[in-house]
């Protein structure tokens, strides 16, 4: 066991890594926990409880070190779908510059015809674009949830910038990857300049909005941002995005 800053790190042997998903075909989950430490993941709500971790979410992590290979004799068996890279955890978190977890199972797909679909908040995602290179199918995107680097800090204290992401969005956009940003969940933004930032830079946008509200309202009404959690704000948030879309030419699939 290691401990990185305020994270406790353990290693652990999983016996599956390519697991079905509702959303897409399969998800892939290099680690459990998630250092991002957002103050709104619907995952903190299950995860502790599922991994039998009690310290508070953000604060614990499981590398699942034997992934790469149990992803080679998975992906032997599995029908072709898309790969959701990752559902309960950011794959590009600090703790993948150490264990490469992610880098060494995108070097698996590669031999494959899975496409792959990646959703982060890391600028880290760049270190492995000599490998998404090289595989057939991908999209990839930032979740971009406000335009205020000051709100992002707020409520995704361990993320990187929205600036960051930002830039690596122009970097990543250069070679013509298919890109995306999920807005999602609907933070406190001005939507004109979220989308002014993101416009020009994707494909596609997707909106959300908070889900499981009861469990994270204190945390709004501690910043005094309760306003921002009502179902007449995500309305016009979400018309306004849509709007702003259209000059852009943009996909817009909105959640709810």
């Amino acid at each position: 066991m290691i401990i990185i800053n305020i994270v406790k790190i353990t290693e652990k042997t999983a016996r599956s890594i390519l697991n079905k998903s509702k959303v897409f075909d399969y998800c892939l989950n290099p680690y459990t926990g998630c250092s991002h430490r957002c103050r709104y993941c619907y995952a903190s709500l299950f995860m502790p409880r599922y991994s039998g971790h009690t310290e508070p979410w953000g604060q614990f992590l499981e590398a699942k070190i034997n992934a790469p290979e149990l992803l080679s004799r998975q992906l032997v068996r599995a029908r072709r779908g898309t790969i959701w890279i990752a559902s309960v955890c950011d794959a590009y978190q600090p703790a993948e510059i150490k264990y490469q977890l992610t880098r060494k199972c995108l070097a698996e797909i590669r031999h494959s015809d899975f496409p792959v679909f990646i959703q982060t908040k890391s600028d880290l995602v760049l270190r492995d674009l000599d490998l998404l290179q090289e595989i057939k199918e991908v999209e990839l995107g930032f979740s971009i949830a406000t335009d205020s680097d000051k709100i992002a800090s707020l409520f995704e204290p361990g993320a990187p910038s929205i600036s960051r992401r930002i830039r690596a969005l122009e970097k990543i956009r250069k070679l013509n990857f298919k890109t995306f940003a999920f807005i999602g969940p609907i933070l406190p933004q001005n939507p004109a300049r979220l989308m002014s930032l993101v416009g020009g830079l994707v494909d596609k946008i997707f909106i959300d909005r908070l889900n499981y509200r009861s469990y994270f309202i204190n945390f709004y009404r501690q910043q005094q941002l309760q306003a921002h959690v009502s179902d007449s704000y995500f309305e016009q948030v979400k018309k306004e995005l849509q709007a702003a879309a259209e000059g852009y030419h943009l996909k817009v699939e909105a959640i709810f």
